[in-house]
């Protein structure tokens, strides 16, 4: 049994996952690890703790296909398509900037969140396990010995990285010495931008005016983004509670960033109520700390991938060595699958 360990449960690692199994042999055993308690990474969904049916997208909010995307990934859209994991983004979004004539927005029904879980699901026998933070990898009888902050160490004959950057060079054991002198610049070189998400829900029946689904707020030093997150996907119920998404800026979250959510959280909802004023008081809210948001500066020439270790393998990537959209992953996770390919 070839066993090869995913770190990372975003859309990069559960994709890899995806197209491992259906590309690899029978006999490979793919595992997932991820700390987080859920799937997603950055394309996460929360859901109320009064009412599960009330979500809100806190990560990525809408994904955007230029019409070369379209082209290049066109199985993997028609895919989600035909599932009804994506659907055209029709609702108004005030402010919004096309970045290409022909780009088509698409919106998750069941949140963004969806669209790794179904990665996650066709990778039919995949292991997937959370609150599983990786400390050290060592390089140990020509296999990868991984530890964890709990647990015994495991062995594996592959390891995919697909965490941000920082995180991988924060990992302790071998990977150090195995990194070699123009990988760690590129690595190095990797920046993001940081921001804070924080979801509002609200009871069944709730109603939030507006003429438009989200909107672009600019000029303002703390919001960016506002998200009436159910109107943004059609999701108009009499069961369902809405929910609405806040992003803060991104000079926000850098000025704010070692500080705790719990007094994060009332310098936004002051502002929300000068930008919104009249909005409902929630029955919960959720405050999420993105320290890697986007991707700023990518790894040089944008690889899709950096391969340490050719034998066994070990091959990071992720939208650190692209762009971070839906896309910048596929491609990465493209990429990993040629490393695969070509080295086993």
């Amino acid at each position: 049994m070839f066993r090869v360990l995913i770190v990372g449960a975003g859309l990069t690692g559960s994709l890899c996952a995806c197209l491992l199994r259906r590309e690899m042999p029978s006999n490979t055993r793919i595992v997932v690890w991820d700390k987080a308690r859920g799937a997603g990474g950055r394309m996460a969904t929360s859901r109320s703790p009064n009412d599960p049916t009330c979500t809100a997208d806190l990560g990525a909010q809408y994904i955007t296909a230029t019409p070369y995307y379209s082209q290049k990934h066109q199985s993997f859209y028609e895919e989600l398509l035909a599932h009804s994991i994506l659907k055209f983004l029709t609702a108004p979004v005030e402010g919004m900037v096309m970045k290409e004539d022909g780009s088509r927005n698409f919106i998750t029904p069941r949140g963004i969140s969806s669209i790794v879980k179904h990665y996650l699901g066709e990778s039919a026998g995949a292991e997937v396990f959370f609150n599983y933070h990786v400390t050290h990898i060592h390089l140990k009888d020509e296999k990868w010995e991984v530890c964890r902050k709990s647990g015994a160490p495991e062995q594996f004959h592959a390891v995919v990285l697909t965490m941000p950057v920082p995180q991988i060079l924060q990992l302790q054991g071998d990977l150090d010495k195995l990194i070699d002198r123009t990988q760690r610049q590129k690595l190095e070189a990797v920046s993001y931008s940081s921001r804070y998400a924080l979801g509002l829900f609200y009871e069944a029946g709730t109603e939030i005016d507006g003429p438009w689904a989200a909107k672009y707020i600019t000029n303002n030093p703390c919001i960016r983004f506002i998200s009436i997150d159910n109107k943004k996907r059609n999701l108009e119920s009499t069961d369902a509670g809405p929910a609405v998404v806040i992003h803060t800026s991104m000079t926000f979250g850098l000025e704010h960033l070692e500080e705790g959510k719990e007094k994060v959280e009332p310098l936004i909802l002051e502002e929300l109520a000068r930008v919104l004023p009249g909005l409902p008081k929630p029955v919960s809210t959720e405050c999420q700390k993105w320290r890697y948001s986007q991707v700023t500066q990518a790894v040089s020439e944008s690889p899709g991938q950096m391969t340490i270790h050719a034998r066994p393998l070990l091959v990071c990537g992720g939208d650190g060595f692209t762009h971070s959209n839906f896309d910048g992953c596929t491609d990465s996770a493209l990429k990993i699958l040629d490393v695969f390919k070509s080295n086993l």
